[in-house]
């Protein structure tokens, strides 16, 4: 016990050295790095993969305490080690790294060399190094950020007021009040709830037209296919690419309607929008009060790729 009557905080425990990049195929924004470059300075390694609506919710914190710390001694290095298969596609990861103002360095790890490295297992995983290379702390997942912000803190050995985030878009954080719809992956080998388009319950999903179905998404084979999605959220994403020269516009109505104010950031408020690039795109955020309701997306080309539904 202290002077003052209060317990310190306790020690953090090593839990191992902090290992090679080897793997990495490519760097971003650096050179490529090795443990003994970053020897001597406190280091965050963030795993994320472009897509992810749990990584593009935390990315704010990252991104405030690279730079609110990297003149007491940060580094952040972002792996992104890819889920899908278009996320392999070094353009996408740079494009993404520059919409998300992402100026510190990042591993592209597309042979999960890093990812099995760090003998990791999740999207987002954050690793807190101190300054002799031994990983003192680790989180999965979202959240946590006041304790994490005081582990680089004390890794640092500075103490100040926590950064101030807010964040917008896919960024900001879920009403999770109101959240009652799970991440929903459409590919065959981890697709779940499918139903007949026109008996939708609450979590399950349709197609109508000629889509086919694959291990990681469904594709569009003619022109004027549609998804539906039955759920109860403030917000529906969906995860999008294209296999086609050129951009796929769609509509998105809400129980049947254009969704007026309840349009995402990717539609607008007629229902209309474009899929120009593999990403996570908003498709609905309710302003007003939640309840459940059926999204559905059609596409007026063939060749739109769907993956994923997440919610927040």
């Amino acid at each position: 016990m202290s002077i003052f009557g209060v317990h310190p905080h306790p020690p953090l425990r090593a839990e191992g050295q902090l290992p090679s990049f080897d793997g990495a195929t490519e760097w971003l924004n650096s050179a490529p790095l090795s443990p003994a470059d970053l020897r001597g300075q406190v280091v965050l390694v963030d795993f994320w993969t472009l897509t992810c609506i749990n990584w593009l919710r935390t990315e704010p914190y990252v991104r405030a305490w690279s730079q609110t710390y990297r003149d007491h001694g940060l580094v952040v290095v972002g792996v992104h080690t890819p889920e899908f298969s278009f996320e392999h596609e070094i353009e996408r990861v740079r494009c993404a790294t520059a919409q998300r103002a992402i100026d510190y360095p990042v591993a592209l790890d597309n042979d999960y060399g890093v990812w099995s490295a760090f003998d990791n297992h999740y999207w987002p995983a954050l690793y807190f190094v101190d300054r002799e290379g031994v990983i003192r702390d680790h989180h999965f997942g979202e959240g946590r950020y006041e304790q994490s912000e005081r582990v680089i803190q004390r890794l640092l050995g500075i103490q100040r007021d926590f950064v101030s985030v807010s964040a917008v878009g896919v960024e900001a954080e879920a009403d999770r009040d109101n959240l009652r719809s799970p991440e929903t992956y459409l590919g065959y080998a981890r697709g779940g709830h499918k139903a007949p388009l026109e008996h939708l319950r609450l979590n399950q999903w349709g197609v109508a037209g000629e889509w086919t179905s694959r291990a990681e998404k469904v594709t569009l084979e003619r022109a004027n296919g549609s998804i539906a999605f039955r759920f109860h959220a403030r917000d529906a994403h969906l995860v999008l690419s294209r296999n086609a020269s050129k951009p796929i516009p769609f509509r998105v109505l809400l129980d049947g309607d254009a969704p007026g104010s309840s349009n995402g950031i990717d539609v607008d408020e007629d229902g209309g929008g474009v899929l120009n690039e593999g990403r996570q795109y908003q498709l609905v955020r309710q302003r007003e009060s939640v309840r459940e309701r059926t999204l559905e997306i059609t596409f007026v080309e063939r060749d739109a790729e769907a993956y994923v539904f997440t919610f927040g």
